[in-house]
């Protein structure tokens, strides 16, 4: 029996090389999934998916991994991405959520929501890093996917533009974090706020930083948050009410999603106790 041909990734592609090589398998829509805000102790964590169109039309002028672009040029490239992507999706997960259900637990599910609301159906899926199960198609996770795969790094910028927006729209409402800088990552800045000031309710109580500034460090992560505080920053998003995913204006072509919070989950095995490192994004 002849084995397969082997699908060839022609390093000359650069950042499109992966997708290519699955479009000549046949893989014609090739998605791309990331997430912005795992590292961070307030703030939502958002997650999107993009799918790019072959060709030139798909070659996103300047492209590249979120965390590698400035804000200027982030935002450069998300309108490039929206006015090109076949396909776009943001889910965004507010912080009672990640402190109900656990950061990879949400990490995980955001991912998956953001590919399942793409409204064209992908033919294999690319995401960063973590592997995500029941979309239904093939996929693979790819390590430094948002430097690798020109679907991922549109995905990466996708969701980094969306929450740093979100952040700065919460600046306005919390002024005293400086949420505007720092997004709500863990800087000195914002531990001292945190420490000055205790937590706000954008604010991860599951985390041990956040939790050992409201006093409530000895309590088991998810009973962590007091149950009169609530994160509400912007209603139109985070209504926990809303069951279909949101059409905001700015979405054009593209699905905004919110999570419900109608489902209880187990507990994950990764705790977010560990995501404390803070990573700049």
């Amino acid at each position: 029996m002849l084995a397969p041909p082997r699908t060839v990734v022609r390093r000359e592609a650069g950042l499109y090389a992966l997708e290519q090589a699955l479009q000549r398998r046949g893989f014609e829509h090739v998605a791309g999934a990331d997430e912005a805000g795992r590292g961070a102790c307030a703030g939502p964590l958002v997650a999107a998916a993009a799918i790019l169109p072959a060709g030139k039309r798909g070659e996103v002028p300047g492209l590249a991994d979120s965390k590698l672009l400035t804000a200027a040029a982030r935002e450069r490239v998300y309108a490039e991405v929206v006015d090109r992507a076949l396909a776009w999706s943001v889910m965004i997960i507010p912080p009672t959520e990640v402190d109900a259900r656990g950061l990879h637990v949400c990490n995980l599910a955001a991912m998956r929501r953001s590919l399942a609301l793409l409204t064209v159906r992908p033919d294999y899926v690319l995401t960063d890093g973590f592997p995500v199960d029941g979309l239904g198609v093939p996929g693979l996770a790819v390590w430094k996917g948002d430097r690798v795969a020109a679907c991922v790094a549109a995905a990466s910028v996708l969701a980094k533009v969306t929450r740093d927006r979100l952040m700065v729209e919460l600046h306005d409402k919390f002024p005293e974090y400086g949420f505007a800088v720092h997004k709500g990552y863990i800087t000195d800045e914002h531990s001292s706020a945190l420490l000055r000031h205790g937590p706000c309710a954008e604010h991860r109580f599951s985390y041990v930083n956040v939790a050992a500034a409201s006093g409530r460090g000895n309590v088991p992560p998810r009973a962590r948050r007091p149950a009169n505080t609530t994160a509400e920053p912007i209603p139109s998003l985070f209504d926990a009410s809303v069951t279909e995913p949101l059409l905001l204006p700015m979405a054009a072509e593209g699905t905004v999603g919110v999570a419900s919070g109608e489902q209880p989950q187990p507990s994950p095995s990764v705790g977010e106790d560990e995501a404390m490192e803070g990573e700049t994004r």
